[in-house]
């Protein structure tokens, strides 16, 4: 059946046909000429019915994945071949993404607006509502601006919420699982490679937090490099295996957390040998900046926009590697005790604690702490435990323990400790009953 170019709709009959947001229409006709729809005697639009199965079309390539402006370029390819874009194009196929009805949008559609529309959508569950505020703002401004505006710093946002009890584990999970499943429609939709130059991008092993090493991909294969992305928690010889080969000329690690430096450490000392330079990122690196002191490799930066500038020079040999700091034999000698008795200082915590105050939340505690010193003795100094003991100190909070609980786990831990590597545990002595003390006040 031919469609009818004739313009007989006006705005309201289209938006209802198609349930687009009357701002994204309008930014899709002021940015891409697309649908062009005629206009009255008084200035009012209206369209035909090929404009609105164009709308469709467009919406339809959306919920495949696609940005709008890929989408857009499509449809002109399709033009340019000679093709129309609707032939064989069915709306039935379309109807079942887009039976929800559009969500109020307001006129305040700046980046921070749309962030906190989709903050409130995801509170509330709203996978719809979340998605078409999404769709609005890919249709305004440039990927990377959404995606480090809303998704990136939307994350954060809701991550303090969560960690001040304003949402639920649950909330900061729907949350996440859309921004990742955006993130991956987003790379599947990205352009073939127009540059020679591959990259390595992944987790060191138990670093499972991907949505940076994703964002990091997304944008670089934007920008035309041949990225190849190895996801969470990637042994270092798989690191060194891919890129033999594959010829990588740049290897990319990101770790988020204390333990995961450490494990990115290793990775980085395992990969030293090889021609290919290694760098490195994550939140860690902002929290902690002289963390970097201790890595073999090149630092990336504290922002997105610095490490894809720092990829660029290093892609063109243009950036000397991190100066390392040598890690003090106290430190080594105390790593290497804790790392043998450690399954013995823990089980000693456990006895000494009255039973009353076990629970699954302090063997959690015991756990998280162990894993945190044994990294910053491994990493050269204690100090960088004491950020991660917020955490510690919120896990005890969200199980109702009372505060001075704290100060007496950490002598208690300081007791085994001497009691199991005496001698050779002084740094870890002297930041426990530091702890200890600030527990008491």
């Amino acid at each position: 059946m031919t469609l009818s170019k004739n313009p007989a709709y006006n705005l309201k009959v289209v938006l209802q046909e198609t349930n687009i947001a009357a701002d994204t229409l309008r930014a899709w006709e002021r940015r891409y000429g697309l649908p062009m729809p005629q206009r009255t005697a008084g200035g009012h639009r209206l369209y035909s019915q090929y404009d609105i199965e164009t709308i469709k079309w467009l919406l339809a390539r959306q919920a495949e994945g696609l940005s709008i402006s890929r989408a857009v370029d499509l449809w002109n390819e399709h033009h340019a071949s000679g093709a129309d874009p609707l032939a064989g194009f069915s709306l039935s196929t379309f109807t079942a993404v887009q039976a929800t009805p559009a969500i109020y949008i307001s006129p305040d559609t700046n980046l921070d607006s749309l962030r906190a529309q989709w903050i409130e959508a995801c509170m509330r569950f709203s996978e719809a509502n979340s998605e078409q505020v999404l769709n609005l703002a890919f249709s305004m401004f440039p990927v990377e601006s959404v995606c480090m505006e809303i998704l990136q710093k939307g994350m954060v946002d809701i991550g303090s919420l969560w960690y001040e009890n304003g949402a639920s584990v649950q909330q900061e999970h729907f949350a996440s699982g859309l921004a990742m499943r955006r993130l991956d429609a987003l790379l599947s939709a990205s352009p073939a490679p127009t540059r020679n130059q591959t990259v390595l991008v992944g987790c060191p092993p138990n670093e499972w937090h991907t949505f940076t090493t994703l964002l990091l991909t997304l944008f670089l294969r934007r920008r035309g490099l041949n990225v190849i992305y190895l996801g969470a928690n990637v042994p270092a010889e798989q690191f060194e295996e891919t890129v033999k080969s594959v010829n990588g000329k740049l290897v990319i690690l990101v770790a988020q957390t204390l333990i995961t430096a450490g494990t990115l450490q290793i990775t980085a000392q395992a990969l030293a040998n090889l021609r290919t330079p290694i760098s490195y990122g994550g939140r860690i690196f902002n929290l902690q900046p002289n963390l970097a002191n201790f890595i073999p490799g090149f630092y990336l930066g504290d922002s997105l926009t610095t490490s894809l500038e720092t990829v660029e020079k290093l892609l063109q040999a243009k950036i000397k590697p991190n100066q390392i700091t040598a890690i003090s034999q106290e430190y080594i000698a105390a790593h290497q005790a804790f790392t043998s008795k450690r399954v013995h200082i823990e089980s000693t915590i456990k006895e000494t604690i009255p039973l009353a105050a076990q629970s699954e939340g302090l063997n959690t505690g015991i756990q998280f702490l162990g894993d945190n010193i044994s990294a910053a003795l491994q990493l050269g100094d204690m100090e960088l435990v004491t950020d991660e003991m917020e955490w510690l100190k919120t896990l005890l909070q969200s199980h109702q323990r009372p505060p001075e609980e704290l100060a007496y786990f950490m002598k208690t831990y300081s007791q085994a400790v001497d009691k199991h590597i005496n001698g050779q545990g002084a740094p870890i002595k002297s930041w426990l009953n530091a702890q200890a003390t600030q527990g008491q006040t």
